[in-house]
């Protein structure tokens, strides 16, 4: 069997993927795409993908790393709506979650599920306890790094706590 029949015979015909109608409007998003063995439509996700504002080389590339390992995570330029590109996707044969750290956090309740004090949150998780204050009170926002650790804490505060009692190994 040549190259061409066994890559015709995984991802279909090739299709031109040259008269995609991107959307007009949306926000940047990353997400987590995944797909089982055989049942990638790989024309009609590059499509969905260009249609998002993702460059053609870039989808590809993002569909070939779904071929290999059935899972690659992809920054879009513009979603108009995840719900939709959800959809686009699943019709595909790719499921699509959103990937990253959250637009905002409430911090107030990561800190209350632990059952610790602000300066107590502080000393466990390795932060200042003014900036856990701040935050808390409007006064500042968290970055991206730092939403990212919260939402660690907030899905794990044993496996945080357990990373952050761990002894350097010697190289």
């Amino acid at each position: 069997m040549s190259i061409r029949s066994w890559l015709e015979e995984r991802a279909g015909p090739r299709v031109q993927v040259r008269d995609v109608v991107r959307v007009h409007s949306g926000s940047p998003g990353k997400f987590l795409l995944e797909t089982e063995s055989g049942r990638l439509n790989a024309p009609g996700t590059a499509r969905a993908l260009a249609k998002r504002h993702l460059p053609l080389k870039q989808a590809h590339a993002v569909v070939t790393e779904l071929f290999d390992g059935a899972r690659a995570i992809v920054a879009l330029p513009m979603v108009e709506d995840v719900a939709a590109l959800v959809d686009e996707l699943a019709g595909c044969g790719v499921t699509a979650t959103p990937y990253g750290a959250p637009a905002r956090i409430d911090v107030r309740a990561v800190r209350e599920a632990t059952g610790l004090s602000q300066e107590g949150f502080a000393l466990h998780f390795g932060l200042d306890a003014a900036t856990v204050r701040n935050w808390e009170q409007g006064r500042s926002e968290p970055d991206t790094a730092a939403r990212s650790f919260l939402q660690t804490i907030r899905a794990n505060p044993d496996a945080v706590r357990a990373a952050l009692t761990s002894r350097p190994t010697a190289d």
